[in-house]
């Protein structure tokens, strides 16, 4: 009994690998092995480098905002429609400005996910789920072994980033410092030149730190679906269908098959037989077929049932072993015999003939 415990208790443990099938069910679940650290690290990486490619055309447009405010706007009265086309016309400006911002983020998230996934879209996460504002649910996941790593990871890209973006203002300190000798543009281009700096520094520490957290979220992945024995058992009589109710289907099917078999022996020419083991139901018709064929055969029991039925209905039987046996392995119920046969069957046929003719 203990035995037959610790039998079903390994069986139920989740130490085999995923099965395509599950792998693909968890796909369209939404459940896949994703960072978003790559989604933020590319990102981060690609608007900075924009920043640089477009530079001068942001700071060319804040300069046109800022100007139009203190040399224009500054001198309107303030009614309904002078604010109206302040905020119209300041919205329009704004939104030339963030527009390849937005652009080159949308591209960027969608090329980190589509490296991570692939293609993939489905609404199964956005199901209302009661699970999700289950409060005993909610503290184990806040206090899991999962929150832990994605504290500690929260608290690594913190330190990284933090250190990178002191380190860079410490090794130009001493430019900072000189700022106030110099006009608006060069404050401008040195902060300007700073934050990119420090953007696309961060971006690659990023884009590292995410690397060892794909490889994690892989991990951790595999292991949430993994499968037991009893898993892989049961997923494979879902797939092929459980043997039990496949034989009854196989066992009906032969049933109708056998009973119609059975049918067709009335109307056979004669029956060849071995003349105990083999039963072979031999017809010609020549609106059906050029060559007589094999209406029914059988071993054994069937045998019995064949000349049974054949006796009942006045059906010849005619014993020979050789050609009882070869029909058998030869040639199945519906089709034609081999020309191997013809003569052999057909002198058969042309004495059953005579005899019924003398009948």
């Amino acid at each position: 009994m203990y035995l037959q415990l610790d039998l079903q208790f390994f069986a139920g443990e989740k130490t085999e690998k995923a099965t395509p099938k599950k792998r693909q069910d968890s796909r369209k679940k939404g459940q896949v092995a994703k960072s978003q650290d790559v989604n933020t690290a590319i990102l981060l990486f690609f608007v900075f480098i924009l920043f640089i490619v477009i530079g001068g055309y942001l700071k060319d447009n804040f300069t046109a905002i800022y100007q139009k405010f203190f040399t224009e706007y500054i001198n309107w009265d303030v009614t309904e429609d002078s604010v109206h086309q302040v905020f119209v016309e300041n919205t329009f400006a704004v939104a030339k400005v963030v527009a390849p911002i937005m652009a080159i983020a949308i591209v960027a998230g969608l090329a980190s996910n589509f490296l991570q996934i692939g293609f993939l879209f489905t609404t199964e996460p956005l199901k209302m789920k009661l699970n999700k504002i289950d409060p005993i649910q909610g503290a184990k996941r806040i206090f899991s072994a999962r929150a832990l790593v994605e504290l500690v990871k929260s608290l690594l890209k913190i330190a990284v980033v933090g250190t990178i973006t002191f380190s860079i203002l410490w090794m130009r300190k001493d430019q900072m410092f000189m700022l106030g000798g110099k006009d608006i543009n060069g404050s401008l281009a040195f902060f300007g030149e700073t934050t990119i700096l420090m953007g696309i520094a961060s971006a690659i520490a990023l884009l590292i730190i995410s690397v060892i957290d794909y490889t994690y979220q892989r991990y951790d992945f595999e292991k949430n679906i993994r499968m037991s024995k009893n898993d892989i058992k049961d997923e494979h009589k879902n797939i092929e269908g459980d043997p039990q109710i496949k034989g009854k289907i196989k066992e009906k099917q032969r049933q109708i098959a056998m009973r119609r078999m059975m049918s067709e022996i009335p109307d056979a020419d004669v029956v060849i037989t071995n003349p105990t083991h083999y039963a072979i139901a031999i017809k010609y018709d020549e609106q059906k077929a050029d060559a007589p064929y094999v209406v029914a055969k059988g071993v054994d029991y069937v045998a019995f049932r064949i000349r049974e039925i054949a006796k009942a209905n006045e059906v010849m039987l005619v014993e020979n072993r050789p050609l009882a046996r070869a029909l058998y392995d030869g040639v199945e119920i519906g089709q034609v015999i081999g020309e191997e046969y013809f003569q052999a069957v057909a002198e058969i046929l042309a004495y059953v003939y005579q005899l019924e003719k003398k009948l």
